[in-house]
């Protein structure tokens, strides 16, 4: 006689074996992004449309610059776990494996490089 609930058996048991992470990720993904684009669009509004020099000074001071990188970097990380679980959905075989490879390098590069160019103008 076996005691495991039908819980127990349930779990660990879906296609990813890690659909709630992934949920919850997604959503605090999202509401930390919810949070962090309005800011940075009124940063980057009130640097819109001056001089090379203004937009240096205000991307210049710390709390622009780390708001900036918070941006890319879980703007990305959402994007790349979103697109990974959109492939899965209707992606099969090599198809499948080859365009998520392409989508987690693809956000890996913009974030290394709007991190350099963010660094670029920070220091």
């Amino acid at each position: 006689m076996r005691y495991i609930t039908d819980r127990k058996r349930a779990v660990g048991k879906g296609p990813s074996h890690s659909g709630t992470e992934h949920h919850w990720y997604m959503q605090m993904s999202a509401v930390g992004l919810a949070f962090l684009v309005p800011t940075f669009i009124y940063i980057f509004g009130s640097a819109l449309g001056q001089g090379h020099e203004a937009v240096l000074a205000i991307f210049g001071r710390p709390f622009p610059a780390i708001l900036t990188g918070l941006v890319i970097f879980v703007g990305m990380r959402h994007f790349a776990k979103g697109a990974t679980m959109m492939i899965e959905d209707y992606a099969k075989g090599t198809a499948r494996k080859t365009a998520i490879f392409c989508v987690v390098s693809l956000s890996y590069a913009i974030t290394a490089v709007g991190l350099f160019a963010l660094a670029r103008i920070a220091l």
